[in-house]
Formats: C-alpha cells, sequence, structure tokens
C-alpha cells in the first residue's frame, strides 16, 4: 500500500454499528491499551472492542468514536481511560479452575508452608490476576482445607487485578448457586453461607476466609509495591494477551518475588520459555536451584 493510500484507509469504517469506527479509531485504542497493560489486540479483536465500548460512547454522550478517542486523551478523560480498560479487560475464572493447580497446592506445597507457618515463620500467596476472586477463594479454601485455624498463623493471600470495579466485585465475596458448585460441598457448607435476594439465591464467603485475603488494584506492567517475597503465584491466563517480549519481561519479574521453595502456576494455554524455572508439573514451576537469580 502506497502511503497516499495509508491515511485514506485508515479513516475508513471497520465495523458498521450505531457509531462510526474507523481503522484509525481501533490503533488508537489498541495502542494506548498495549501501552497501559501490556495486552495486545490485533484487528480480529475490532468487533469485540466496538461492542464493550459502543456502551461507553453512549453513556457519555458522544457523537461517535473519534470524539471518544479525543476524549481518552484528555485530563478530563482520566476516570474513561480507567473505565476503558476495564471494559476491555478479559474476565473468565471459575472456583477451582483447573483442578491439578489445586490438588499439587494442597498436597505437596501447602504441608510445608503450614510447618513454616506452626514454627513462627511468615507464608504468603499471590493470586496475580484475581478477576472476580473465585482464584484467591480457591486458594483460601485449598489452605483452610488443610489448615482450618489459619487465621491464627502468619498466613496471608494477596489478590491483585487491573480493573478496579472486578476488585471491588471480588472483595465482596458473593457469588450466584451455580457458580459455586465446583466448590467440594463439604467446603462450601463450612466456609459459604446462603443468602436469598430479591432475584436468585446467592452465596456468601465467611468473614474467616475473606480476613485471609487483601484485594489490591495492581497493574501487572506497572509498579510493583510489594517489598517481600512470596510462597505461591498464581498467574493463570492473563499472559497470553501479551505481545512475546511483555511475556518474558513478566516471567523474569516473578523470579524476584519467589521465595527460594515457591510455586508458580500459569495457564493451560502459557509456557514458561526464559531461564531459571524448572517444571514441577503440567504448567507448574519452581526456581532451578541452580540458576543464578
Amino acid at each position: 500500500m502506497s502511503a497516499a493510500l495509508a491515511p485514506r484507509r485508515r479513516a475508513e469504517p471497520m465495523i458498521e454499528g450505531e457509531y462510526h469506527f474507523t481503522v484509525r479509531n481501533f490503533e488508537q485504542i489498541a495502542t494506548f491499551l498495549r501501552a497501559q497493560t501490556g495486552i495486545a489486540l490485533n484487528e480480529a479483536k475490532a468487533t469485540l472492542v466496538y461492542s464493550r465500548l459502543a456502551k461507553r460512547v453512549r453513556k457519555l454522550e458522544l457523537a461517535d468514536f473519534d470524539a471518544y478517542c479525543a476524549y481518552i486523551e484528555t485530563p478530563e478523560g482520566a476516570g474513561e481511560r480507567h473505565q476503558m480498560i476495564a471494559a476491555l479487560t478479559t474476565n473468565v475464572t471459575r472456583f477451582f479452575r483447573e483442578p491439578h493447580h489445586f490438588d499439587h497446592l494442597r498436597l505437596k506445597v501447602i504441608p510445608r508452608l503450614v510447618q513454616v507457618a506452626k514454627d513462627g515463620g511468615r507464608v504468603r500467596l499471590w493470586s496475580a490476576a484475581c478477576s472476580s476472586g473465585e482464584e484467591p477463594y480457591s486458594i483460601a479454601l485449598t489452605l483452610l482445607e488443610v489448615l482450618p485455624d489459619a487465621a491464627r498463623y502468619d498466613i496471608r493471600i494477596l489478590a491483585t487485578d487491573i480493573d478496579p470495579n472486578i476488585v471491588a466485585k471480588a472483595r465482596l465475596g458473593v457469588y450466584r448457586d451455580d457458580a459455586v458448585q465446583p466448590i467440594p460441598a463439604g467446603l462450601r457448607e463450612r466456609w459459604l453461607s446462603r443468602e436469598r435476594d430479591a432475584a436468585e439465591k446467592t452465596w456468601r464467603v465467611k468473614d474467616e476466609v475473606r480476613e485471609l485475603i487483601a484485594f489490591k488494584e495492581l497493574n501487572l506492567i506497572g509498579d510493583w509495591p510489594m517489598k517481600n517475597r512470596f510462597d505461591v503465584i498464581f498467574c493463570r491466563n492473563v499472559v497470553i494477551y501479551f505481545e512475546e517480549a511483555t511475556q518474558k519481561f513478566l516471567w523474569d519479574r516473578f523470579k524476584s518475588k519467589m521465595a527460594p521453595e515457591a510455586r508458580l502456576y500459569i495457564g493451560h494455554s502459557e509456557r514458561i520459555d526464559v531461564s531459571g524455572y524448572v517444571s514441577d508439573g503440567l504448567t507448574i514451576y519452581k526456581l532451578d536451584a541452580g540458576a543464578a537469580r
């Protein structure tokens, strides 16, 4: 394509809908999202971008996506930039997703951590992309299955996500009846309480579980304020949305936050291709003791 044709192509509509949405609009939004979050969007995601952000254009009563893209670049659009990121990030999760991770955690990792805690040591676990909370609560329930009085010890779970709206939902710990079905019945009856609102039956995670977890907003490619290392890190089904260079950057970065015997659990479609790790099971990694850190 010649340079003369490129500007016209970028102004062409990508999607015919309620609002004018051009190649240029998509490129501006994709560039912003990649810079802020590390998430890379290709043009196959144009329909998703349009459908999720058209609601924002409508709510703000803007004329089209040109106006929207201009608005998010202004100081007044700071709040909307957060809303845009929230709209475009994926929050697909469920309790005890990829059950083999929790079996490994319960059988091979938690017994050692329980002993550390009982000996007066500090134990920290991190759900690095907690979404609506199912993952950190599954971690907590797995811990409580082995150590029901975990709250007596210096054991805490950090749960973080880039989306403040989803973090707030996770902190509430309220889930529909169908959402909690993957939780083993004994754990569900002991650590969740039944509720019924005006529309449907729900379950609330009990305070004893919620008090083990600190929910925080965190951008994985931004600053990490945590000063200490973790014994367990879950970072699953997130890195697949990043470009290869960002993936490698994060895998290297996690090493600096892992205690010597720590385990890193990643998503079923993800692989670690940087040095310093060795496999400890399917999509489970530990630090290579022979590698320089």
